[in-house]
């Protein structure tokens, strides 16, 4: 009975992380199909939406991540 125990107290305090690295996932390849529809409504031959899609991405989905694992910022 201990091991699940020990079990469940590992799933309640890895939950944070893996909704943090759940959104950043989600960030990334939203944006990137963002980008690719983009693409085809202008008609455009090359991935240069796509791949602005991509980036963004990254950089929302890198900040939400280190906001959610790093905690409230604290003013001094």
């Amino acid at each position: 009975m201990k091991e699940i125990s020990s079990l469940a107290e590992a799933y309640r305090k890895a939950a944070p992380y893996t909704a943090a690295s759940t959104s950043l996932v989600i960030a990334v390849g939203g944006c990137t199909w963002l980008g690719h529809l983009a693409d085809g409504w202008f008609g455009l031959q090359s991935p240069w939406l796509t791949i602005a899609g991509a980036l963004f991405g990254m950089a929302a989905g890198f900040v939400s991540f280190f906001r959610q694992v790093l905690g409230p910022r604290k003013d001094t």
